[in-house]
Formats: structure tokens, C-alpha cells, sequence
């Protein structure tokens, strides 16, 4: 009876940890279309485009961020196409003073570089990091379309 126990035991501890082994782990959260990596919307927020807009070959990103996520009151913004190549990027810029840990509002404008391009890209807004120290790396990235 003591051996049919201790079986037991071994039987549900061992599918309790397969059933931990095989859930998969996202590599970064998801809110909604926004993937953020290393960061949250506590850290930064893109007001415009937003997630699946519609775009021209020219258009703003709006929005506000951290004090903490500049360097010298800017960031880089990076737009990619569908196979993950540079359609465009551009550096975002503090409408005020970035020296805080409040909220700054910021502006990048870019411009696709192929003026044949149309279908979908991933804006990729990075945290400004001179280090370059790969643990200090955090950005929020979302598709958006690119139609005229």
C-alpha cells in the first residue's frame, strides 16, 4: 500500500511538471497589438498612428514617454516592412524638458524610403540606450499599414 502511494505521488508530480514545461513563454507582454519588450505602458504610450493605421509614405509618431527613456531628449524609431528590412527610422525628439521621471511628450517624423511600398510595417520605438548593454535594451513595437 505504501509503494501505491509513493507511485501515486511520483505519477503526479511528474505530469504536474510536464504540464509546467509545455505552456509557452512569450518573450515579451502583448497588450492588445502592442508588444512591449523590457518595458511596459507605464514607460512609454504612442498616441498616433495606432496599432493597424493607416499611413502615407510620410507620417508623425506621437506620443509621450518616461524622462528615463531618452538620451540627450531623444530615441531612435525604426520602421521595418513586412520581412523585417528598413523601410525607415528616425529619431524621436522631447517637446519639453526630458530631465524627469514624468511623462515627456515626444515626435519623430519618417519617411519611407521606398515610395513603391505598400502593405504592412512594424513600428519599433527603442529606449534610447548609449551603454549599448543589451540588458539595458527595452522598446514597444505594433504593425501599422502603408497605403499612399
Amino acid at each position: 500500500m505504501k509503494k501505491l502511494f509513493i507511485w501515486i505521488g511520483i505519477i503526479v508530480v511528474l505530469v504536474f511538471l510536464i504540464f509546467l514545461l509545455s505552456k509557452p513563454r512569450a518573450s515579451a507582454p502583448v497588450v492588445g497589438d502592442i508588444v512591449y519588450t523590457n518595458s511596459s505602458a507605464d514607460l512609454i504610450q504612442v498616441e498616433l498612428p495606432f496599432p493597424d493605421a493607416v499611413v502615407g509614405k510620410e507620417f508623425s509618431v506621437l506620443g509621450k514617454a518616461r524622462g528615463n527613456w531618452f538620451f540627450e531628449a531623444s530615441f531612435p524609431v525604426v520602421l521595418l516592412d513586412k520581412d523585417g528590412q528598413i523601410l525607415a527610422q528616425g529619431i524621436a525628439q522631447a517637446q519639453s524638458d526630458w530631465m524627469t521621471t514624468e511623462f515627456v511628450p515626444f515626435k519623430a517624423d519618417l519617411k519611407v524610403n521606398d515610395p513603391n511600398y505598400i502593405g504592412k510595417g512594424t513600428l519599433i520605438l527603442k529606449k534610447d540606450n548609449p551603454s549599448g548593454d543589451s540588458v539595458r535594451d527595452a522598446s514597444v513595437s505594433f504593425e501599422i499599414n502603408i497605403e499612399y
